[in-house]
């Protein structure tokens, strides 16, 4: 294995670790109905209802992400369905001039595409 594969392995690592700390703990947060987080939802307007879909959402994306440490194929898939909510977190924080809450959200955005690319298994095909 040249330096460039191990650079790449050891980003991939890197990236994926932070990923998972970010949508783990967004999620839980949403779930177990954190005071702190609802009010933030509500903020953003949110209700309770949609804060819980949201919250299970990346929940479940979350937990495939997971799964796919041991099956990597599953790791892609989560990342994809996580995606979307990256992107509306996102847009919600950035329209709202949150820009103390923003650089998780920026994170998660920026690091999905990139982490698909460094996979060696993950191709989109367009014919």
């Amino acid at each position: 294995m040249n330096i460039m594969e191990t650079f790449k392995k050891v980003a991939y690592w890197i990236l994926i670790s932070y990923y998972i700390y970010v949508f783990g703990y967004a999620s839980l947060e949403k779930v177990f109905q954190s005071k702190q987080m609802m009010d933030g939802m509500n903020f953003l307007g949110f209700n309770k209802a949609w804060t819980l879909l949201i919250g299970y959402g990346e929940l479940g994306g979350w937990l495939i992400v997971l799964f796919g440490l041991y099956k990597p194929a599953f790791r892609n898939i989560g990342m994809l369905l996580l995606f979307p909510f990256a992107v509306g977190a996102f847009t919600a924080h950035m329209a709202h001039h949150e820009y103390s809450h923003y650089f998780n959200a920026l994170y998660v955005t920026v690091t999905t595409p990139m982490m698909l690319y460094l996979d060696k298994n993950f191709r989109i095909v367009v014919k």
